[in-house]
């Protein structure tokens, strides 16, 4: 058994085609169907049933391709820990990033990071924290950038900065004489949404306690996937959105009309980068930290004090 063999075996349970998982292993069918027909051989069990299309793992050869993903996951650790410890910043780093925090944030630290740590190749992916949370549980995610507390009992979470939240709003809308609001004035029949896949929309429940799940329009109920989807909606359909503070920097003077803080306690979120529990690689993750802390502006950095910490609810 080889660790080549293992990693064979995860690409076509991933891919579940002995072709494609070929091509994304960088070698022809023929030499990887014959390293898990050998695997099996020696093995002395069928961990694929190929009567099927696509192949299947047998019961037995899901517990293997299970045992596969930790036995890769603690070799690479061993890797990790060598590069931590004579402070070698390279190799591949599959970071995850919210995506209400992705367009904003990413731009601010991200080309400065990569033309300081050259031989760092970073993949990164938008998702949504549950399906990061999915990632950092099963390896195919090293770090990521979410809203916190989490507190999931296989991660470590560090806090880099807190992000106000504010209100956008149409400028016929009753609140916009206002240009300070309390959460407690929030009549909440008028506002567009996130969709349930977001954390974030669970943060606006718990800043506006008074919801009702109404809409502006009677005959339609719109959730969406992205921030800027729901700032248009309020510029031509009116009503109103909630935005983190981030996605206010580049605004124009006419966007920057349609904004309102919060009293306070002003509703925030923690932002954090977040590892599994056993993760190694301190060096980078203290590099990515440092860049990211530097190159945001610095209203970000104060300290929370005064400020509420909204709450996150995963469905």
């Amino acid at each position: 058994m080889t660790l080549i063999q293992l990693e064979y075996l995860l690409a076509l349970d991933k891919y579940r085609h002995f072709a494609t998982a070929a091509e994304h292993s960088y070698v022809t069918q023929p030499t990887l169907s014959m390293q898990i027909q050998k695997l099996e051989d020696e093995l002395g069990v069928q961990i694929f049933d190929r009567s099927v299309i696509p192949v299947e793992a047998t019961p037995v050869g899901r517990r293997i391709i299970e045992q596969a993903k930790n036995t890769l996951a603690e070799f690479k650790r061993i890797q990790d820990i060598i590069h931590d410890h004579i402070n070698i910043l390279e190799g591949t780093t599959r970071l995850a990033i919210i995506p209400t925090l992705a367009p904003y944030l990413l731009p601010l630290f991200l080309n400065k990071f990569l033309t300081k740590y050259p031989q760092v190749n970073l993949v990164i992916q938008e998702l949504t924290t549950k399906q990061i949370l999915a990632g950092l549980k099963d390896g195919s995610i090293d770090m990521a950038l979410v809203a916190t507390p989490l507190k999931e009992p296989y991660t470590v979470e560090y806090p880099l900065f807190y992000e106000t939240f504010v209100a956008y709003l149409d400028p016929g809308h009753p609140l916009a004489e206002k240009r300070v609001i309390s959460t407690q004035s929030l009549e909440m029949n008028n506002v567009w949404l996130l969709n349930d896949s977001h954390c974030m929309r669970s943060q606006v429940f718990d800043m506006c306690e008074n919801f009702s799940g109404a809409t502006l329009y009677k005959n339609v109920q719109y959730e969406s996937g992205s921030l800027e989807t729901l700032k248009k909606l309020v510029d031509v359909n009116k009503g109103m959105t909630f935005l983190p503070r981030m996605a206010t920097l580049e605004m124009t003077g006419e966007e920057l009309d349609k904004i309102r803080f919060f009293e306070a306690p002003e509703p925030v979120r923690e932002i954090s980068l977040i590892t599994h529990q056993n993760f190694s690689r301190k060096a980078i993750l203290q590099a990515l930290e440092d860049e990211i802390l530097y190159n945001i502006p610095q209203e970000f950095k104060n300290k929370n004090i005064g400020k509420r910490i909204l709450s996150i609810r995963l469905t």
